[in-house]
């Protein structure tokens, strides 16, 4: 039996964008992507600390070293600059291999720094 368990967390970091009229998606600065081992197009939950929202979506790299969280496309209206969120992502693993599986977490500083 495979389950669905927490594999990367990005835990409260802040909104710095939000581009109504892109194409939609998650920007996030690389190098909180290499710390929390999600990759691009992966797909996420982002929820909303402010305003309770959810949301699925996918990963688009953004600038290296740049702090940046921008909610792209429709999901801009789920968000303002200055919230904070959560972004989640989760892997299907055997049950037995899902009891020792350590997720990667990280918990970004002030500017949305290592």
């Amino acid at each position: 039996m495979d389950i669905e368990v927490l594999k990367s967390k990005i835990h409260r970091i802040t909104i710095t964008e939000a581009q109504l009229h892109y194409m939609g998606s998650l920007t996030i600065d690389e190098d909180l992507l290499d710390a929390a081992n999600i990759i691009a197009h992966e797909k996420v939950l982002v929820v909303n600390v402010n305003t309770g929202s959810r949301l699925e979506t996918y990963i688009i790299k953004g600038k290296r070293g740049s702090g940046v969280c921008c909610l792209n496309g429709p999901s801009a209206r789920l968000g303002a600059v200055g919230d904070i969120v959560i972004i989640i992502s989760y892997a299907r693993m055997p049950f037995e291999q899902a009891k020792t599986f350590v997720p990667w977490v990280i918990f970004p500083k002030e500017g949305n720094k290592l």
